[in-house]
């Protein structure tokens, strides 16, 4: 593995006020470490810099993932997001077949409030001292524009419109669209989703791209968001019933699609749900290990998460393709979500596991058979 920085702590020379750190020792006793081979922070007081970087592993190829900004209550809970997130972009690219490894970065600010083209110049400067080991894109809190402006500053930036593919959501929404479609198939013998209720949990780009083609196909719409302008979009051209972000898991509703934040399945949520099925796009869905066999127990089907929103990496993934980006050579890969659960739902079934076991099964093994 490349070691970028050396030595453990290292200011950067000339004028910068950037500091990163090796605190890989530090977080290996906090949840969600799972034999990380690096985790960074890249420190600017003067420019309002916080940032995590954490490498899950980069067995597979250079680990990818996005940078996500958000406002974390604490800095403990900025990098269990991190290593959380690492480690599901491992099985992610994994199971998709991917020649990459896992990858995250986490910018502890409020993008709407804290986020200046100083922040981000600060940790561009990061970026470029990650070369070889972290390749970044979008994410929660960070825009095509933001990957733009870094992307003139380090060279490891993809999902750009700047000779890269640009945005990857919407290819992330078709992968959960055929998943989605996949799990609904598995469950009752038939794809059709016309008159199906369906619960959209989050209405960003992902969230709302989702809508739209569960719309075309006559699926009845149930949402939620925190930005009201968006859900009264969503109940003029959608015919959406709106209710709030805690109602919509309770919403009765067939299958129940989060496409906002993770941690959303837990021993406190699980019990309210009234659909038979959870397919949806947030990363981490499930609060801890033990959600996936409480949504089994109450009879529930659940599209692991970093299968079924493996579109946007894949696509991310296709610029570094010989021969140059091709839509021509995503769409197939993305619509091929559909066959990877299929095979983990009847695994599932046969061995009478979850289905969340059964895929990180399948990334594991396809890790540690290329380890050897």
């Amino acid at each position: 593995m490349l070691n970028v920085l050396e030595p453990r702590h290292q200011k950067l020379a000339g004028a910068t006020t950037l500091e990163i750190t090796d605190i890989t020792a530090d977080v290996a006793r906090l949840d969600g470490f799972d034999r990380h081979e690096q985790v960074w922070l890249g420190r600017d007081t003067a420019r309002g810099l916080t940032a995590i970087v954490s490498i899950h592993t980069t067995v597979l190829g250079p680990a990818l993932g996005g940078t996500r900004i958000w406002p974390h209550v604490s800095f403990e809970a900025g990098v269990i997001d991190a290593l959380r997130l690492s480690r599901g972009m491992t099985f992610k690219s994994a199971i998709a077949g991917l020649p990459l490894g896992g990858g995250k970065a986490v910018i502890i600010a409020d993008a709407k409030k804290d986020k200046t083209p100083a922040m981000l110049e600060a940790y561009a400067e990061m970026l470029n001292k990650l070369q070889g080991q972290y390749i970044t894109a979008e994410d929660v809190g960070m825009t095509l524009a933001d990957a733009d402006f870094l992307a003139e500053r380090a060279p490891n930036v993809s999902g750009t419109t700047k000779g890269g593919s640009g945005n990857p959501s919407p290819f992330t929404a078709q992968g959960t669209f055929v998943g989605l479609k996949a799990a609904l198939r598995h469950r009752t013998g038939s794809d059709a989703l016309s008159g199906v209720r369906v619960g959209v949990q989050g209405l960003g780009s992902v969230g709302w791209s989702l809508c739209e083609k569960l719309h075309a196909e006559g699926a009845v719409l149930t949402v939620s968001d925190l930005d009201v302008v968006r859900t009264a979009r969503a109940a003029e051209k959608f015919g959406a019933t709106v209710v709030s972000g805690d109602a919509i898991l309770s919403a009765d509703v067939d299958i129940f699609a989060p496409c906002a934040l993770g941690g959303i399945l837990s021993a406190e949520t699980i019990p309210q749900l009234k659909a038979g099925i959870v397919a949806g796009a947030a990363n981490n869905q499930l609060a801890t290990a033990e959600d996936g066999m409480r949504l089994v127990e109450r009879g529930i089907l659940y599209a692991p998460d970093y299968v079924i929103n493996a579109g946007g990496v894949i696509n991310v993934a296709a610029e570094m393709a010989e021969g140059g980006y091709s839509v021509g050579a995503v769409s197939p890969r993305v619509e091929k979500i559909a066959d990877t659960l299929a095979a983990i739902f009847q695994r599932a079934d046969r061995e009478g596991r979850t289905t969340d076991a059964v895929a990180e099964t399948m990334a594991r093994e396809i890790v540690e058979a290329a380890r050897k």
